[in-house]
């Protein structure tokens, strides 16, 4: 169960290991590992039912690659508004890895750490996140900060990753990924930004080779310096 943490000194370690030119996926993810991926949100069809970027990429006449860029997949020049997209259903999701591709992530995850002790933090901006979903303890705790964010931690089993989110109507459940998470030995970590419709990931090769394998995600190998800003995508260019 998760539980808040007052002091976010577990932390700290993370920002001295975060830079790079703007769109790094070192500015989100820290420096340090042996290895990188990048997991692509998948986007709801209009018919029901997902579809990954992979997918999405065959459908339009595009290239899936490690740094392809949503709205050069779907033929738009706006990145923001996706003006003339060839997708007709709804974009992937920025800020958190849905429900069921976080609950593929999870396992393993666990199978590339010797504790199950986790540290997960929370960007303080999120509206529901007020006394009616968190406690008053957890609103007033320190914050973790970030250059242009602000977290709170908590900590807790892996499992307690799914914990995160509100509840709009009393048996409805909306999720929300952490924003950041490592474990106690710091073999990994994964990073949502609240921008990207992708979630990164650091650790060691084995892990790296695990996920890019894993059922139920699209994970794809990255370097730190890879660049996830809009104009990234040099392959799918929209004019």
């Amino acid at each position: 169960m998760l539980r808040p943490i007052l002091d976010p000194t577990p932390a700290e370690w993370i920002s001295s290991r975060l830079g790079g030119t703007f769109g790094a996926a070192c500015r989100t993810v820290p420096r340090g590992y042996a290895a990188y991926a990048r997991l692509c949100h998948p986007a709801e069809r209009d018919r029901g039912g997902w579809a990954s970027w992979s997918e999405t990429a065959a459908e339009t006449g595009r290239r899936a690659h490690s740094a392809m860029q949503w709205h050069a997949l779907v033929g738009s020049p706006d990145p923001v508004n996706l003006t003339g997209s060839l997708w007709r259903g709804s974009p992937p999701g920025r800020g958190t890895l849905p429900a069921h591709s976080l609950t593929a992530l999870l396992p393993v995850l666990g199978d590339h750490t010797s504790t199950s002790d986790t540290w997960f933090c929370l960007w303080e901006g999120y509206g529901w996140a007020d006394e009616t979903t968190l406690s008053r303890e957890q609103l007033d705790a320190p914050r973790l900060r970030h250059p242009g964010r602000e977290y709170l931690m908590f900590a807790g089993p892996l499992t307690s990753a799914k914990e995160l989110g509100w509840r709009p109507r009393p048996n409805w459940f909306e999720a929300q990924s952490p924003n950041l998470f490592w474990p106690d030995d710091r073999a990994w970590c994964v990073a949502t930004e609240i921008d990207f419709d992708s979630t990164l990931v650091a650790g060691e090769e084995a892990l790296i080779d695990a996920l890019v394998k894993a059922p139920g995600l699209e994970a794809w190998r990255i370097e730190p310096d890879t660049s996830l800003a809009a104009d990234g995508d040099r392959i799918n260019h929209v004019p």
